[in-house]
């Protein structure tokens, strides 16, 4: 027996593995990292919550119902010490999945590294520092929504990063250009290979043009430049795309940048495999679907993730217990340690088929890349509206494929039948609940942080970082010296929205292509809109009107721009002003239109809270008969309560006909209008 076991090959270093994770609290989101990091987890990867993301202190009105429910509230330094307590940060690999306010938050974790390690300078201390910052704005305004400042003022913050980065913190991934976030949106492989490369481009560009690293420094520019990569469950096709990843980077940074060393030219990515893909419905067989997203990005050594973080068997249902992320945790174990993977060369070399779909696209993407650029990169290409509409357009084709059948969705559109699951037998009981005294709790940190600190030093400390915003100078010191004296999130990035503006990206909607042909389901559910809207019009020809509302700090936009769009499909006149709106907004929206219906998208967790508001706005208006309608993923204990406060229906995402959803929406208002 050891004869057989010295004979295998020496196996390759495992990625770092990762799990995303950050809730209610500080204390609660380290103890959950300790707990991790015990369990075998190599790296942590930190969910902060939207007003952490956005810019907000939890006492800001539109933090309302948000606080500690996506991930972590972070809202001074005396948290961001809370969050790291007895984790040792210089020999920690930390991945940070923030954008807007990335430098603040790379501040805030230098500081606190410093206050770790009294004996070494801050030069120290940030030399020793590994991780990354996500930090890639553009695919904010395209698909996950948590932007603040227009793209240019985006673009300068990154380029400050990456500049000080390069510099002081020469370990540190200032940027991980997301692709994950696009194919969420409806990407296809090859839109996800254009768009992430153009934002790539678009970074760079930018660095070289604001001459802050010189001409010799530029190739650790390029070799610090990270990617966050979706695995969808398509595993070859996948498999294919990160190979083709690595050859169209490699032909941009030598021929675009002129870099020579092979090293810095390397594809280095971390991945998220899929949780669009992640169903309601007989959520057990998600776990298989995250084992072939891994596979996807494993498979191939030559295209293999730096490191991987897996969603939870139950993320579609809500918010995964410490148990559901252990298990994804053994997944990655399993494949690295117990099966043979690691110990061999790359498995698709010398592959006609993995060849001939890597050269297809790489050279659709190729096509796509030149199409950006012709249009004057990225940046132009997102105020254009052109990449937004591109993919919702690309979704809508995926969800019409899903309705017709001609993608089988296993257990939501096909094999339906199931046991009862003892899984979900107890649905409340199979995730975690959000900690009710999370805002509390937030709310009480941020006023004792104010209590205890120099007013003087912090108002010198912004006073500061206004002046060097508006002179152009490096904004990463004026930063940590805010953070240092004890300015909070919100203060920070106040401070900058004073001086360069907030800004609303495209919805993509007006320009997106809907259905191409309608069936007999979509035309019937079109013969009634049609019908109902005369009926309430007195036969003068009238439109039913929709209004989709967002309301909140949740970005994720996806599902309400589709919603949308069918609706229009369907023949109603719609209402959708975008992302992050207060009830308030919403509410005077529904009385300047004079609505027929109400539709509200929350994937944040925040429906208890802010869905009651937009109801109570409604009847203030005199609009209490309006029906509203609420979509996400909201428990199902949580869907009983808000009908019972009022609402006429909620969608979850096992509720995947969207033309079954019009049809329904249409009985709402035909019901609240005594037409039934």
């Amino acid at each position: 027996m050891s004869e057989t076991l010295s004979a295998r090959p020496q196996k390759d270093r495992p990625w770092v593995m990762r799990t995303y994770a950050g809730h209610s609290t500080a204390e609660a989101s380290n103890a959950l990292y300790r707990t991790n990091l015990a369990k075998g987890q190599t790296g942590l990867s930190v969910a902060f919550d939207l007003p952490t993301q956005t810019g907000y202190d939890p006492d800001s009105p539109l933090a309302r119902g948000e606080v500690g429910k996506v991930g972590v509230p972070v809202p001074h330094l005396g948290e961001m010490r809370k969050l790291f307590k007895d984790i040792p940060l210089v020999e920690m690999n930390t991945s940070m999945t923030i954008n807007a306010t990335a430098m603040w938050l790379l501040a805030m974790y230098q500081v606190a590294a410093e206050e770790q390690n009294p004996d070494l300078s801050p030069e120290e201390v940030a030399a020793q520092l590994a991780g990354t910052t996500q930090n890639d704005i553009i695919k904010e305004y395209l698909s996950r929504g948590t932007y603040v400042f227009p793209p240019e003022h985006s673009l300068r913050l990154i380029a400050d990063m990456i500049a000080y980065t390069v510099h002081q913190i020469p370990k540190w991934n200032p940027i991980n250009i997301c692709s994950y976030h696009l194919q969420e949106a409806g990407a296809t492989p090859t839109q996800e290979l254009a768009y992430a490369l153009c934002t790539a481009i678009a970074v760079l560009d930018q660095v070289k043009s604001s001459g802050q690293v010189d001409e010799a420094d530029f190739e650790k520019v390029v070799g610090r430049i990270s990617f966050f990569v979706n695995a969808g469950v398509r595993f070859v096709e996948e498999t294919c795309k990160m190979r083709a990843f690595n050859q169209l980077w490699d032909e941009i940074t030598r021929e675009r940048y002129g870099v020579e060393d092979p090293k810095m030219r390397r594809f280095r990515y971390g991945v998220q495999v899929n949780s669009l893909g992640l169903t309601e419905a007989q959520p057990e067989n998600n776990v298989q679907r995250i084992v072939l997203e891994m596979l996807g990005v494993t498979l191939s050594k030559n295209a293999r993730a730096r490191a991987v973080q897996l969603p939870a068997w139950n993320e579609a249902l809500g918010l995964p217990r410490p148990w559901d992320q252990q298990w994804s945790l053994r997944l990655q174990q399993v494949l690295a340690f117990e099966s043979d993977l690691l110990e061999y060369d790359d498995i698709f070399d010398g592959s006609h088929v993995i060849e001939a779909k890597v050269n297809e696209l790489v050279e659709g993407a190729k096509a796509e890349i030149d199409r950006v650029q012709a249009m004057g990169g990225a940046i132009a290409a997102v105020d254009s509206g052109y990449m937004k509409q591109e993919l919702v357009s690309a979704h809508a084709a995926r969800r019409g494929r899903i309705e017709a059948g001609d993608e089988v969705i296993v257990g939501v559109n096909k094999f339906e039948t199931t046991e009862p699951s003892p899984l979900t037998a107890d649905l409340d009981g199979a995730i975690m609940a959000a900690d009710p005294e999370a805002e509390k709790s937030a709310l009480a940190s941020v006023e004792a942080w104010k209590e205890q600190r120099d007013e003087t030093e912090v108002a010198d400390a912004l006073a500061k970082l206004a002046e060097d915003a508006k002179s152009g100078v490096n904004l990463m010191t004026a930063t940590l010296a805010a953070a240092r004296a004890g300015a909070t999130t919100g203060e920070w990035a106040g401070t900058l929205r004073e001086v360069f503006g907030e800004f609303r990206a495209p919805t993509g909607v007006s320009g997106a292509v809907g259905v191409a042909e309608a069936g007999a389901e979509l035309t019937a559910v079109r013969d009634a809109v049609k019908k109902t809207g005369e009926e309430l019009a007195g036969h003068s020809g009238g439109r039913l009107r929709l209004l989709v509302g967002k309301p909140g700090l949740d970005g994720h936009s996806n599902g309400a721009e589709q919603v949308a769009v069918r609706a229009r499909d369907a023949g109603f006149e719609v209402i959708y002003q975008g992302i992050r709106l207060t009830p308030e907004q919403i509410v005077a929206a529904a009385v300047a239109e004079d609505v027929h219906c109400v539709g509200l998208s929350i994937l944040s967790g925040s429906h208890m809270e802010l869905v009651p508001s937009v109801l109570d706005g409604l009847k203030e208006a005199g609009m209490g008969d309006v029906p509203v309608i609420v979509g996400g993923i909201i428990p199902e204990s949580d869907g009983r309560r808000l009908v019972e406060l009022g609402v006429a229906a909620v969608y979850t995402p096992k509720d995947y006909g969207l033309t079954e959803i019009m049809g329904g929406i249409v009985q709402v208002i035909r019901k609240a209008n005594g037409l039934d």
